[in-house]
């Protein structure tokens, strides 16, 4: 059964610009019969707010987003992440790495990305022979890398299109596990999809470029007999929802979280309104608005292919007529 998931991170409250997204990933989940799973992206360290765990699904709910299984936890799953960052280790595929992020900056050989971040050089690519001489050498335990080798990744998403990038010379070898042992967001989301049998992703695209690295993730899992014969999902990449100054909606711009629009007196079918114009519905939404008329209206192919400008008539609460 194809099988998708809403993946909520509790560093803050969802705003407008998240419920877009999973609104959309909910409209395709149940427009083709996928299983939608819910997962909580907890393991960004001191940015997590439990409390906005509970939160996001509220709002979720409040807007008739459902789901049907889950929630789980990626906290509750470190020892999944560990056997997996434990294997690649020991087949050659990541090793551990003792540099600072300034050490990294600083080093003269280091290559540039085209945005201009620095591409990690390879430092410690041969240089210890296990994770413990490196803790030994540095006297701090070392993050792990994955080994990115020469070549293109390619790969088709199912609106952004086809897209080709090569890892080496624009991500270098990137952090699977950070020194305090906590498995980095790109490892741990796959062995998540492979542990729920995702086979669909629909986020925004301000991810484009982790698909990459994920996908070399899966084949290297894929060697390792680890991935139990699951491919790698279908991609959605989405343009995202901006502020004014065209930066990815965030507090600079105002408070645009659900919950304020709540408690401020807005209803689900108002803020639905307003998120069905952005998903290019505007000609249908006429009266009240619910998910039942919002699934049977959308088209992946009316969906705007340019971001979204959040306007400040929205820090307001939404007339009948906003996004109409």
């Amino acid at each position: 059964m194809p099988v998708t998931r809403l993946a909520p991170s509790p560093t803050g409250a969802l705003h407008l610009g998240n419920a877009r997204t999973f609104l959309v990933n909910y409209i395709l989940a149940r427009q083709n019969h996928w299983k939608i799973v819910l997962r909580i992206d907890d393991l960004d360290g001191p940015r997590i707010k439990p409390a906005m765990a509970d939160q996001a699904m509220d709002d979720l709910r409040w807007l008739g987003i459902e789901w049907d299984e889950g929630p789980a936890y990626q906290s509750r799953r470190l020892d999944m992440y560990c056997r997996a960052i434990d294997a690649l280790v020991a087949s050659g595929e990541a090793y551990p790495c003792v540099c600072t992020r300034r050490e990294v900056d600083l080093a003269a050989s280091a290559p540039h990305a085209d945005d201009g971040a620095t591409v990690y050089p390879g430092t410690c690519r041969g240089r210890f022979a296990s994770v413990a001489a490196a803790h030994a050498f540095a006297g701090r335990p070392p993050a792990i890398r994955f080994r990115v080798l020469p070549g293109q990744v390619t790969f088709h998403d199912h609106f952004a299109g086809n897209r080709s990038y090569d890892v080496e010379r624009e991500l270098g070898d990137f952090v699977i596990a950070k020194a305090d042992g906590t498995p980095a967001y790109q490892l741990a989301v796959v062995v998540d999809d492979l542990e729920d049998r995702v086979t669909h992703i629909v986020r925004g695209d301000d991810l484009l470029d982790s698909t990459p690295r994920q996908m070399l993730l899966y084949r290297a899992l894929h060697r390792l007999n680890l991935t139990h014969g699951h491919p790698a999902p279908d991609h959605f990449h989405l343009p995202l929802v901006l502020g004014p100054d065209g930066r990815r909606l965030a507090k600079r711009h105002g408070d645009t979280r659900l919950s304020a629009y709540r408690e401020a007196g807005a209803t689900a079918s108002e803020i639905l309104r307003l998120l069905g114009g952005w998903i290019g519905l505007s000609p249908w939404l006429k009266g009240a608005v619910n998910l039942g008329l919002i699934i049977d209206q959308f088209s992946l192919e009316n969906l705007p292919r340019s971001p979204i400008t959040f306007s400040p008539v929205h820090f307001n609460r939404l007339p009948s007529d906003v996004g109409a």
